[in-house]
């Protein structure tokens, strides 16, 4: 069941890793506009991450309890997110690999199992949040019990699933498709929900006492995720050059952007339909928009729920498997994983345990695993025996180490709260 690739790749020293020659720029004009457009997707599927299920319980709890206030806390997040991800593209540009196969080929031997151990764990608590959240909208939509939910969510994600990597741009396309179904959910509720007067002071950071800075450290440790960190360099590891370099900024703003937008419709939202009063869970929420914006309010939820479910089971197996690649040099087929790694839903899902406080959980999971992968992309991007021309500047390394140092302590801090809480 288990393939293990050529075995002189186990050598404890790889061959250096020889930076891509990077090409001129291209004159600007309708055949470099092209170029760039064909390069662009991998961030489209990074981005669908960044609107997991674990993000409408969180921005829509936010806009509820606090209505606009947390709105500055969004958009630092998904700046600091639109960095974090334009790094990994750019390693995966600058030498065609991955971030766990430098990691095996350039880090101490121990620390490289240990890394793999604990991608592990953060790919199988993203399947633990998608699985979860696509069951709850398929029983919100049809009312389906929640276990044949997670197992209509399981088949459907597997379908999406056989178009990468072979069919890599047909899956981008899938996955972007999916992330329009999400936004366009949300801005049908912001059409709902009509006026929203004063939202642009959401945007002045303040905060309102403990309660809103815990809340706050909960959205910014739902948005940057560890495991497509490490996906984003797999996914443009293929294009070379400045042109590839260019597509790839261009690709992060536009699909970071639009998960962004959604993040923020999220709270406002939340904000519109129930400040003073936070419904809870998913299910609540969804009932609370039924009753407040009317029951297409409360489909266009749940339809947006599911088709994030869909998509980022689908994106958290991809990346687990390039994690296992990477530091491993190993490779299982992707449905035998699958199976493997929606287990635990499902054993989540028959014990009875309340799926928004699963979905808190596996947020804290990812949170823990954070730093595992920023402090590795920092420490490669700025070797420029790797990187080449594309190597880091002073001002980006000192605000990477910065960004990494900020996520570390916000998210030590939720994962201290949700421990002693």
């Amino acid at each position: 069941m288990t393939a293990v690739l050529d075995p002189a790749q186990y050598q404890r020293t790889s061959p250096p890793v020889t930076p891509r020659p990077m090409a001129a720029p291209g004159a600007p004009g309708t055949g470099g506009i092209r170029r760039i457009a064909g390069m662009c997707g991998p961030a489209f599927v990074v981005s669908v991450a960044y609107v997991d299920p674990g993000n409408f319980a969180t921005n829509m709890s936010g806009g509820a309890r606090y209505g606009y206030l947390l709105l500055w806390v969004i958009a630092v997040a998904n700046v600091l997110a639109m960095f974090v991800q334009a790094l990994s593209a750019k390693l995966g540009i600058a030498t065609g690999r991955t971030l766990p196969e430098l990691c095996r080929d350039h880090l101490p031997r121990p620390l490289t199992w240990m890394l793999w151990a604990q991608a592990e764990l953060v790919a199988a608590a993203t399947d633990l949040a998608e699985f979860v959240g696509g069951a709850i909208a398929l029983n919100l939509l049809f009312g389906v019990a929640l276990l044949p939910a997670a197992a209509i969510t399981a088949v459907v994600s597997c379908a999406l699933l056989t178009l990468a990597p072979r069919g890599r741009h047909r899956f981008e396309v899938a996955i972007g498709a999916m992330l329009v179904i999400v936004l366009a959910g949300f801005l049908y509720q912001a059409l709902r929900a009509g006026s929203f007067a004063g939202a642009a002071g959401g945007l002045v950071p303040r905060l309102a006492g403990p309660d809103s800075l815990l809340l706050a450290t909960g959205i910014v440790g739902a948005t940057v995720m560890p495991h497509v960190i490490y996906l984003h360099s797999a996914l443009t590891r293929h294009h070379t050059g400045r042109t590839a370099l260019r597509s790839s900024r261009v690709d992060i703003v536009v699909a970071l952007g639009a998960a962004g937008l959604v993040n923020i419709t999220m709270l406002t939202v939340g904000a519109a339909a129930f400040h003073g009063h936070d419904p809870g869970g998913l299910r609540s929420i969804h009932a609370g928009l039924g009753a407040v914006l009317g029951s297409g309010a409360a489909v266009a939820f749940a339809v947006a729920l599911l088709a994030s479910g869909l998509a980022s089971s689908s994106v958290g197996t991809y990346a687990g498997q390039i994690i296992m690649e990477g530091f491993l040099r190993r490779r299982i087929p992707v449905l035998v994983r699958r199976l493997i790694t929606m287990a635990p839903a499902f054993a989540v899902l028959a014990a009875g345990v309340d799926p928004t406080r699963a979905l808190i959980l596996s947020q804290v999971a990812l949170s823990f695993g954070i730093p595992f992968a920023l402090v590795p992309l920092i420490a490669l991007t700025s070797r420029r025996t790797l990187m080449g021309d594309l190597v880091n500047g002073q001002c980006t390394v000192v605000a990477g180490a910065v960004v990494t140092a900020l996520i570390t302590a916000l998210n030590g801090f939720l994962i201290g709260q949700a421990l002693t809480g």
